[in-house]
Formats: C-alpha cells, structure tokens, sequence
C-alpha cells in the first residue's frame, strides 16, 4: 500500500519542483549560461517551465519493506543511534581503525575494514548535522512554536489539572509523571536505604500495636 498513487505523486513532483525553479529564478539563484542564456529573460523562463507540464514525469516507489515494525527499526537506527555503535568496532593499533560494515551487495554478509584514524573520523563526521538541523522535529500539537497552548488546551479538552509551573520547575530533576493524572510529581524527601528501612520498619511496629 502507498500512501500516495505513484501518479498523483508524479504530478506533486511535479508542481514542487517547478515551482522552485521558479523561486530560485525569481532571486536571482539560477545560473543561465551558454546555450540556455536566453532564459535569463523572466517572460521566456516562464514560456520553458510551461513545457515541463506537457509531460509525464516519473518518480520512483516501492511497497515499505517488511512491514512498519521494520520500518521503525530502521528509522531509529538514524535517529536515536550514533553512526557507528560500539560492537562494531574490532580494533584500534597505531593509526589504524578496523570496523565490521555489511556487504549488501554480495548476500549481505558481514566484513571488516580498516581505514587509518583520520579517514574513519572523516567518514564518522559526515553523519553530523549541520548546525540548525535537528534530527526529529515536532509538528502538529507538539510543536515547539504552540505546544504550551495545544497541550494546556488538550488537558482542558480532557479535563485534566492544569500543571503548576512552580511543580515543574521543582520536578526538572525528577521528571516522573503520575500514571492516572501525568502531572509531574514533585520530590518531597528523599531517604537513604537506612533510612527507608527504619520507616518503614517504624510503621510496621506502629501498626502491630
């Protein structure tokens, strides 16, 4: 199952990215050199995107592979993992680094490889976002933008208690919620193990007599 016909998908295609082309041309972002000079002229490039929609474009799409236990899998490994997990790597000796990598291409066997130090910190590097990029990114009612105001107004709509900030602010170290309200619950005291014994040891003495 597709979450789109591969025909409806062509044409979004499409429509986006002339219409970044289009953009892109508007400020000035589009190099029109040599041969396709004459697309400088905005009347003209207009004339030349018209002809992109006078046929089929063709995207490409295939059904999600195993299912969505296997899709979610898949994508945690990107975003709550780091490039290169700790059982992976084999060895360290002098300046050399050698790893297991999957052969996909030879009936997905397991290899090793190594590199010298510098490559294999080059390669690692080249998985960390640039600056400004996050990983995931929250939409609808956890949006960074409005998630105070959907959230408060989700546990009106639920008739919830409200949260106490002060509670919060007291709970950031213990960010535990209540199974039955989800309010933060707020430390207390706190008891050593001594401590624990000998109350709770108390009450039991209290309540046989």
């Amino acid at each position: 199952m597709f979450f789109l016909p591969v025909k409806v998908l062509s044409k979004v295609f499409r429509g986006k990215f002339v219409a970044g082309l289009r953009r892109a041309h508007r400020k000035k972002r589009l190099t029109c050199a040599g041969s396709i000079q004459y697309l400088k002229d905005e009347k003209r490039f207009s004339a030349f995107l018209r002809t992109l929609f006078q046929q089929n474009w063709v995207v490409y799409a295939k059904p999600a592979f195993g299912g969505p236990d296997q899709v979610l899998r898949y994508l945690g490994r990107y975003t709550h993992r780091v490039a290169i997990s700790n059982h992976r790597l084999v060895s360290f000796e002098g300046d050399q680094v050698t790893f297991r990598w999957r052969d996909y291409a030879h009936g997905n066997k397991h290899r090793l490889m190594t590199v010298p130090a510098e490559e294999f910190m080059r390669r690692f590097l080249l998985h960390l976002l640039p600056k400004g990029f996050v990983r995931i990114r929250h939409f609808g009612l956890m949006a960074n933008s409005q998630r105070t105001i959907f959230v408060e107004l989700c546990r009106k709509l639920l008739r919830m208690a409200p949260l106490i900030r002060e509670a919060v602010k007291a709970a950031s170290n213990a960010p535990w919620r209540c199974p039955r309200c989800q309010s933060f619950m707020v430390i207390v005291e706190r008891l050593t193990a001594s401590q624990l014994f000998w109350k709770i040891s108390a009450k039991a003495f209290a309540d046989s007599s």
